[in-house]
């Protein structure tokens, strides 16, 4: 009489192992229908690209693939342990966004590499990225694929690439206390150095200040913290990157770029992402605030 109660205890407490527990105060983005996320593609990459919209044999341009469409199922949720694991292929260029816009909040999520990686990084680092306060329409990028935003590189460590490191896209723009790394060829984030204006008009690329990436294969923890114009890009525990004043030139003039969706990038590379949640922030963690004085 007394297996039944056994047994359920025994599925209660296997579930309990296996599902993710959602923290207190924090919002789940990711579920196995991937309901609170849309899809861009672009195009199958050709190779000699640069930067042009691609053309057919008669030289008339071709047209995106475009919204809400998952050619090559570039885009999968599958079920690990009792959670839901997004997979990005990689294999077209594109992205999938939050239908929602956020402001000022705590993002944390993991991510991992797979193996497979496709036309034109087929002799290059692993990438992705998180792309944040992404505004407008997907594909004004030079790649054609995603939003106006700021990147949070997701990145395997080489060739000057690491988890963390800073890329503006399209117009966007930003201030962070970089140095000149030693071969002199990138800026590196530096707290001590003076403020370098990023994006139109000047570089728009930054080096994370170190690497904390795990051996492939295994789950990294990023977190992102985006706060009125300010945020900071967190590794495995380790403050990576810091930004101030998110903006975008727009007519040759700069203006705010403080709330908008997230993207996470379809880049040629396979990857995965899980336990992705979201926090609501009033203001800007007091352990942080260091980073901006």
């Amino acid at each position: 009489m007394k297996k039944p109660a056994i047994l359920s205890c025994a599925a209660a407490l296997l579930l309990s192992t296996t599902s993710f527990m959602v923290p207190k105060g924090w919002e789940p983005l990711l579920d196995k229908n991937l309901s609170k996320w849309q899809t861009y593609q672009s195009y199958r990459h050709q190779p000699g690209y640069r930067g042009q919209q691609p053309t057919d044999a008669q030289g008339k341009p071709l047209p995106p693939i475009g919204y809400d469409k998952n050619e090559a199922n570039v885009f999968s949720v599958q079920m690990q342990q009792g959670e839901p694991v997004l997979r990005i292929s990689g294999e077209i260029y594109g992205c999938v966004f939050t239908k929602q816009d956020f402001a000022n909040y705590h993002l944390k999520l993991k991510v991992k590499w797979g193996t497979k990686k496709w036309v034109p990084r087929l002799d290059e680092p692993l990438d992705s990225g998180i792309l944040y306060n992404s505004q407008g329409e997907c594909g004004v990028d030079y790649w054609r694929s995603w939003m106006l935003s700021q990147e949070f590189q997701v990145s395997e460590y080489q060739k000057g690439n690491a988890m963390g490191d800073f890329w503006c896209i399209a117009n966007s723009t930003a201030d962070i206390r970089a140095a000149y790394n030693p071969t002199h060829d990138t800026l590196r984030y530096n707290p001590a150095a003076a403020p370098v204006r990023m994006g139109r008009g000047g570089p728009g690329f930054c080096q994370a200040s170190a690497n904390y990436e795990v051996p492939n294969g295994q789950w990294n923890e990023l977190e992102l913290i985006n706060v009125n114009g300010r945020s900071v890009h967190i590794v495995n525990g380790h403050v990576v990157l810091a930004l101030s004043n998110s903006g975008a030139v727009v007519n040759g003039q700069r203006q705010p770029l403080t709330h908008g969706k997230i993207q996470l990038q379809s880049e040629a590379a396979e990857v995965f992402y899980k336990d992705i949640l979201i926090k609501p922030l009033d203001a800007m963690p007091a352990q942080y605030a260091q980073y901006f004085k």
